[in-house]
């Protein structure tokens, strides 16, 4: 094989960044937040995943000091809503960079949904949500210990709501809801089908 090799600090000398397209596809963090006056923030984050079993915590990457990251620090909750490929287009109109305190959900058109263990709301046709409660909000350092400009954003989750039509025999399945995932370039993402699925169990 012959490789392309690059040092991060000086360049990767292609047409685009490959970094997030070798790291792929990723979950989308479609999080939902508010600020203590109740104004609704509803943002998609490239980098999102589950990070522990018991007690189960997920957590998403802010880069830059945007608006979840202020409205969770001033209230310590946030939904995490599954993005699917029905709801692709109003994901990426909530993408948008708009002004602090304009409300996304009705920017992209999508009904709020009362949550049940905290006061952010969540997107109503999404078939599954994770209500969280922060835990941790980590700034991120580099080799050196000098701050990024990101900060990891860490959340129990308190609460799930899963579209009963996800479930067979009571075992998620996760390609039912066509979740859209995050590749890379510009605007690359991704789905799983059934037909896409092996099963492989762990050595004894």
């Amino acid at each position: 094989m012959k490789y392309h090799f690059y040092q991060p600090a000086t360049g990767h000398n292609l047409p685009h960044d490959p970094f997030n397209a070798i790291i792929a596809p990723r979950p989308i963090g479609w999080i939902s937040s508010q600020d203590e006056q109740g104004n609704v923030n509803l943002a998609p984050y490239s980098f999102f995943n589950a990070f522990n079993y018991t007690p189960p915590i997920i957590g998403f990457s802010s880069v830059g000091y945007k608006d979840s990251l202020k409205n969770i620090e001033q209230t310590g909750e946030f939904c995490w809503n599954l993005v699917t490929v029905p709801l692709a287009d109003a994901m990426n109109k909530t993408s948008a960079m708009v002004e602090a305190g304009e409300d996304e959900f009705t920017l992209a058109g999508l009904e709020k949904r009362t949550s049940s263990t905290v006061k952010v709301p969540h997107v109503a046709k999404s078939p599954v949500v994770m209500e969280c409660r922060k835990t941790q909000i980590l700034r991120l350092t580099d080799k050196n210990g000098n701050d990024c400009d990101t900060w990891m954003v860490f959340g129990e989750v308190t609460g799930v709501h899963i579209d009963k039509a996800m479930l067979k025999e009571g075992i998620y399945q996760t390609a039912q809801a066509k979740p859209l995932l995050r590749g890379g370039g510009p605007g690359d993402y991704f789905t799983v089908t059934e037909a896409q699925k092996s099963v492989m169990m762990r050595p004894d």
